[in-house]
């Protein structure tokens, strides 16, 4: 059973940004896209580095900050290697000021 779980404010993520945060102990990283949420595994499949500690490109892309892999934020589609495999993304809603993803 899924179930949405606050995650915070709009205020508590710039845009433009990622953000690291911890859903029922699992790593999602949340990126807000010009007014746009999303959210995803915080974990690069190809070598374990936090993507929240990466940079948000082209308002569509997480690069890894350990080798540079790319990462749709939109399907969590691996855009380019050295990552091979997506990363998992989750269902963002937004209520008034609220963030949720849904776990």
């Amino acid at each position: 059973m899924t179930e949405f779980i606050k995650v915070g404010t709009k205020a508590d993520f710039k845009d433009g940004m990622l953000t690291g945060i911890q859903v029922k102990g699992h790593p999602v990283c949340i990126a807000h896209a010009a007014g746009t949420f999303y959210a995803f595994d915080d974990t690069c499949t190809h070598a374990q580095a936090l993507l929240s500690r990466g940079d948000l490109e082209d308002g569509a892309e997480a690069v890894c900050p350990l080798h540079g892999a790319r990462f749709s934020i939109t399907t969590g589609e691996a855009l380019t290697p050295p990552a091979v495999k997506p990363v998992r993304t989750f269902a963002v809603k937004v209520e008034g000021e609220d963030i949720f993803v849904e776990v």
